[in-house]
């Protein structure tokens, strides 16, 4: 006899004569994806995991590019600017940063401290060329926002065809 066949709900059997999900499996799924849905959406910051094993984030980009200039702005709520680099390499722009985070309570009958650390990075490949020497970037509120304006060759221009 095998240990499923001790299990109750390993034995049952659906009209399709398939074996019923684990109810702890079903759980373990169903509280995945909560909380998938609630890093991934309620904090602008989706948790993964590297091959180090270290937690990391990778922050909401919006890039918006316009005539004259290419606005990106990214969330990164709770940190500081010191905690932020921005490179530009070519048409590679990379933010990366450092997420540190540490919050304590303290009660008559409890204690508890939780520390977060988390490296993150992002390269956007720019949709055009753009002046390094005029970008600025500004943070307020949690948002970074970076202003490259586009050099003067690499504006869009309509060019009319003539028929030959």
């Amino acid at each position: 006899m095998t240990l499923t066949n001790l299990i109750p709900w390993g034995r049952e059997r659906s009209t399709r004569s398939e074996v019923v999900e684990n109810p702890i499996e079903l759980f373990q799924r169903d509280m995945n994806q909560l909380f998938d849905e609630f890093f991934g959406r309620g904090f602008g910051l989706a948790p993964m995991w590297s091959e180090e094993g270290i937690f990391t984030f990778s922050p909401r980009v919006d890039v918006v590019e316009t005539d004259k200039e290419i606005k990106v702005s990214a969330e990164l709520p709770g940190m500081d600017e010191e905690d932020i680099e921005l490179r530009l390499d070519n048409d590679i722009l990379t933010i990366r940063g450092e997420k540190k985070q540490e919050k304590e309570e303290k009660d008559e009958n409890f204690y508890r401290a939780e520390r977060v650390y988390g490296t993150f990075q992002r390269a956007i490949r720019l949709p055009a060329e753009v002046d390094a020497d005029k970008a600025k970037a500004t943070f307020k509120n949690g948002v970074l926002t970076v202003r490259l304006p586009k050099t003067t060759a690499s504006r869009a221009k309509k060019i009319s065809i003539k028929r030959s």
